[in-house]
């Protein structure tokens, strides 16, 4: 097994575009002072806009200070761990940067969680404090006993709207439920009075750049959520890639489209963090289906828009789409899933922008392949070239150590300083995806063309992609092996035409057992987030196992594609 580092062992580096780095001297710097650097050079400039609300960056600033004050006061200090459970609002961005700014440790939570997977989240982390919106008030104040929260900061949709629209908000919002009463009960507190009482002098606290920054919630093959644990240099060395990726695009000059949920590390670093570094106004979506996406984009003008598939097709199929401007984009970075080659014709073609794909994980913060951005030299259908001081290897699938040949398939590993440190509470899962050698196992199967770009030719073999989200199967087997009429089940990822993947549940009954379809889709809805629900169940007398009784779900995936081949 080879170390070497040379230029023969790094073929990618011949195809970097113009102007981009191999390698980089990174400032040790966190991500609250990038804040304050654009708050300084850019203290005018907008630096979010929600729903049409602007907030310029010396605003934001002072948010910030003054929130990581209020946390303060609450007892919050260096080590803690703080819940956000918030959309792309406000708030979301003023809570993030505070707790990180006062040394506590940030644990993003999806609000499309069930009650259930919350609970392992915030217990797992230890979370101390949340803050969450009006409308998961209730739900938050009922599942607090079964975590360690003490403290839960309620905001709403309708704390930071412009005029007119402030004052029709509380007369409309209930009834479209975009606002929500929050009984009584103790240490519940408004964001607004809060922040409005609270001076803007936070403490000084020494912070090292190997500090925890964050738990990112993943999933796992298992069905286990684990917590990657990020440090500050994580985030901090990937927002510098980042930037040194796209080097056509200047300091205060551009408009970030922030669609791409926050709670999901995608969007953190490539809609949030990268933002904010290059003091950049920031467009907050909350809700990224097509029509707010259409809307903040003809409103906006943004010029930079990180999305995943599912957003760009839901753009093109607008059936407003040939009566809107688009021509303000110039980049836009997709991940999550493949993008197929007509769709990036197709929004280039309607709006002049260079679409590059790329790939990373949750672990490696996440990006870590990145196309180049220029049409000559990117590959439509590969995830790119390894991003700056980022190594990669393929290596043979039975063995795990020896490097195979360009064009060949294997798995990929990946080294970084956007690397995670380890997973939160879990030794053994650590030890089994990083090498003696510090290299994380990525589980894909990837093969690397002779000038070094990479493509994935299989993902980790049971995830499953719908609209964008990670679904791991085994967390949907799981809800449906607690049915009492249940004797197996197997989820598996089935094409489909708007998500690019959907959940379809193979299941065998107990002897004797009847159940209909919609009796099991109806079963798993209050328990699993909705974008897992699965679209299809199938029912069968047995599934394919293993000689040791282990279910063959490769099996049955491999069975559905034949089939849709044939279709």
């Amino acid at each position: 097994m080879s170390n070497d580092t040379s230029e023969q062992m790094l073929p990618w580096r011949k195809s970097y575009g113009p102007n981009v780095n191999a390698e980089l001297s990174y400032e040790s710097v966190l991500l609250p002072e990038f804040l304050e650097a654009s708050a300084e050079a850019f203290p005018d400039r907008t630096a979010l806009v929600f729903e049409g609300y602007k907030v310029r960056y010396r605003e934001l600033s002072d948010m910030v200070d003054r929130f990581a004050a209020c946390l303060h006061e609450m007892g919050i200090r260096k080590g803690d761990s703080v819940a956000i459970l918030l959309p792309n609002i406000i708030p979301c961005v003023v809570s993030y940067y505070a707790i990180m700014k006062i040394g506590a440790i940030t644990v993003m939570n999806n609000p499309l969680y069930t009650d259930r997977e919350l609970a392992h989240q915030f217990t797992d982390s230890g979370a101390k404090l949340l803050i969450t919106l009006d409308l998961l008030g209730n739900r938050m104040i009922d599942l607090r006993p079964k975590t360690q929260i003490r403290q839960i900061i309620i905001t709403s949709i309708g704390d930071y709207l412009p005029f007119p629209k402030n004052l029709l908000f509380p007369l409309v919002a209930k009834r479209r439920k975009l606002a929500a009463d929050v009984k009584a009960a103790a240490d519940v507190f408004r964001w607004k009075r809060l922040l409005s009482q609270a001076a803007p002098t936070p403490p000084r606290v020494e912070i090292d750049f190997e500090d925890t920054a964050m738990y990112q919630y993943t999933g796992g093959t298992t069905g286990v959520s684990k917590g990657v644990i990020l440090t500050h240099a994580n985030l901090s060395c990937q927002v510098q890639q980042i930037v040194a990726w796209f080097p056509d695009f200047q300091k205060g000059n551009e408009v970030m489209l922030g669609a791409l949920p926050f709670f999901h590390v995608f969007g953190l670093s490539t809609a949030m963090n990268f933002a904010i570094y290059m003091g950049w106004t920031d467009v907050l979506v909350a809700k990224p289906q097509p029509d707010p996406l259409m809307k903040a984009i003809v409103r906006f003008r943004p010029s930079f828009v990180p999305l995943v598939p599912t957003m760009y097709i839901g753009l093109l199929n607008h059936p407003k789409i040939d009566q809107m401007d688009m021509t303000s984009i110039k980049g836009c970075f997709s991940g999550s899933a493949p993008l197929p080659l007509e769709v990036i014709r197709a929004f280039e073609e309607k709006t002049g922008a260079v679409i590059v794909e790329g790939y990373g994980l949750t672990e490696t913060t996440p990006v870590t392949h990145v196309n180049p951005f220029h049409k000559d030299r990117r590959k439509v259908g590969s995830i790119g070239l390894p991003i700056s001081d980022t190594l990669c290897r393929i290596v043979d699938l039975e063995d795990g150590t020896e490097d195979v040949s360009p064009g060949q398939p294997g798995e990929l590993l990946i080294k970084g300083p956007q690397v995670m440190k380890a997973y939160h509470n879990m030794p053994e899962e650590t030890a089994a995806v990083f090498s003696g050698e510090g290299w994380l196992h990525t589980g894909d199967i990837a093969r690397m063309d002779e000038d070094g770009y990479f493509y994935i030719v299989d993902r980790k073999k049971d995830l499953i992609i719908s609209g964008g989200y990670n679904v791991y199967p085994r967390d949907i087997d799981e809800i449906f092996y607690q049915h009492p009429k249940v004797q197996e089940a197997c989820a598996v990822g089935i094409p489909h035409e708007k998500r690019g993947e959907a959940v379809k549940v193979f299941l065998v009954l107990k002897e004797g057992e009847t159940a209909t379809e919609d009796e099991m889709l109806a079963y798993c809805r209050d328990k699993l987030a909705k974008y897992k629900w699965p679209v299809e169940i199938e029912f069968r007398e047995s599934l394919p196992k293993t000689n040791v009784g282990k279910i063959l779900r490769k099996d049955l995936r491999a069975e559905i594609l034949e089939g849709s081949k044939e279709g």
